[in-house]
């Protein structure tokens, strides 16, 4: 009789909790849509990487580049002298990691999306392929590509990896802050990729 109620005292202190967190993510999200709130203001609340911003940046580069610190997980657009916009991002995971010097060589709005043969055989259940605007796209909504390689600074589908190491060696943005990068960048900007800290 005592293990019997014992188990049931464990059972019932189990629920609860899990009742209590639901309840708080509940509420959390019903304050969040009453605010009007995006889902990078509620994916940033999750992360402390932050959001877009303006930061003070070395004046030892030049205006109109864009400079990517996986140390950071930041891409930061040297607007002005000694002055960045700085975007949180999802990083390579560590067998896709890269650096370099690099242009933009391309632009696409609301881009198509095609898994890579390497994709597809670590998840045969990908689609073969994705229209541009489907909700449901890896690129999200642009995608600014990086030389002749297969590499793209982009939006998303999945908000919550932004700060996180999750990508195969692309540049993930959330879809508000590549909107907000996309008309800044022309065809022909320098892109440094690094794995330097400047914060």
């Amino acid at each position: 009789m005592t293990i019997e109620r014992s188990r049931f005292g464990n059972a019932h202190r189990a629920a609860a909790r899990r009742f209590t967190v639901l309840a708080a993510f509940a509420m959390l999200l019903s304050t969040l849509s009453a605010q009007k709130a995006s889902a990078q203001d509620f994916f940033s609340f999750l992360w402390d990487g932050g959001s877009r911003s303006v930061v003070p940046f070395s004046s030892n580069y030049a205006p109109r580049q864009v400079i990517v610190s996986f140390g950071d997980r930041k891409l930061y657009w040297i607007h002005r002298k000694g002055e960045a916009i700085s975007y949180p991002i999802a990083v390579p995971r560590e067998e896709s990691r890269w650096s370099g010097a690099t242009t933009v060589t391309s632009k696409r709005v609301n881009p198509s999306w095609t898994p890579t043969p390497t994709m597809l055989r670590e998840n045969p259940r990908l689609p073969s392929w994705v229209p541009g605007g489907h909700p449901m796209n890896p690129l999200g909504v642009r995608a600014l590509y990086l030389g002749s390689s297969l590499y793209r600074i982009h939006g998303t589908d999945a908000p919550w990896t932004i700060g996180t190491a999750a990508s195969k060696g692309c540049i993930r943005m959330y879809n508000e802050d590549v909107l907000d990068l996309y008309p800044r960048v022309p065809v022909g900007t320098k892109v440094t990729v690094t794995w330097q800290r400047f914060r």
